[in-house]
């Protein structure tokens, strides 16, 4: 019996239905918050990778909009690795060798690349860490739109990093992946940036919460745009930052940084400017590496 992984937030934090999932996903495109138009159809940049939120579409869709404008607008490849935080801390670093279903239908996993992978690190496969995790789940709907012509070839591998994982070795193994494979392959980091207030239990500051988060995650970007994972992650460490994908973000710059020549912030807002509560507001950033 083959399995398939089968979205647990649908209905949720994405529309369940088809039609209704396909005019969310445009509404992202074209919301003020969001980059004003759809993909065009020319294909011709060629990003490396991207940080993009996961959270519903409602709040973070028009950030990850941008993100997925330039994946639409670039060269089409073999393979996405999306990278995704250890929500409810179960199970170790794993990735998952089945398909994921999403209301879109089917998107395939490269279980070629990724029991290559495994063997050549100590990555594992294992259902546990995949089962209740959103943060890949809620890129696949907004990757199958913008390569809605590439449906039939789309191949991508998910993996679940946990406080357990070395970055630094899970990187090397990825690129001796990759070039052993041949394979074109476009990383995304799935994470949201620092979550604010006593809900989240973080509350570094109480007044211009607004000007004062978006500071506090500025500083934490320096290091993305230097491509400086360890004084990411130091950074993440001194100041409590909640960055629920901060490992995510290291290994994608990890494994990013010999070849990625510029690192650019395409949006950035806050749940705050959605709800217009900022007592208890998550930041999100859309970021390219090209």
């Amino acid at each position: 019996m083959i399995m398939t992984r089968k979205p647990i937030v649908a209905g949720q934090f994405y529309a369940q239905d088809f039609a209704q999932l396909e005019k969310q996903i445009k509404d992202c495109f074209l919301s003020k918050l969001g980059p004003g138009e759809l993909p065009i159809k020319k294909r011709e940049k060629n990003i490396l990778g991207t940080i993009c939120p996961h959270a519903g579409y409602i709040y973070s869709g028009p950030c990850a909009a941008w993100a997925y404008k330039e994946i639409g607008e670039s060269s089409f490849v073999d393979l996405y690795i999306i990278l995704g935080p250890n929500h409810t801390g179960l199970g170790k670093t794993s990735t998952l060798l089945e398909d994921f279903q999403t209301p879109f239908g089917l998107v395939k996993v490269d279980k070629e690349f990724g029991s290559t992978l495994i063997k050549n690190s100590s990555l594992v496969e294992s259902r546990i860490a995949h089962l209740n995790e959103h943060s890949i789940e809620v890129q696949l709907p907004f990757l199958q739109f913008v390569e809605k012509d590439y449906l039939s070839h789309l191949k991508f591998l998910p993996i679940v990093i946990g406080h357990d994982c070395n970055y630094k070795e899970l990187a090397t193994a990825i690129k001796k992946t990759i070039q052993k494979t041949r394979k074109k392959v476009r990383i995304i980091a799935s994470s949201d940036f620092t979550h604010y207030g006593f809900g989240y239990g973080f509350v570094p500051f109480s007044t211009n919460i607004k000007e004062n988060l978006t500071e506090f995650d500025n500083k934490a970007v320096e290091f993305i745009k230097k491509l400086d994972a360890e004084g990411f992650l130091d950074y993440v460490d001194k100041t409590g930052a909640t960055i629920c994908g901060a490992l995510p973000i290291a290994l994608l710059i990890e494994t990013l940084k010999d070849e990625a020549k510029k690192v650019r912030v395409l949006q950035h807002y806050n749940s705050g400017d959605i709800s217009g509560d900022y007592s208890n507001c998550v930041d999100y950033f859309s970021i390219i590496f090209y």
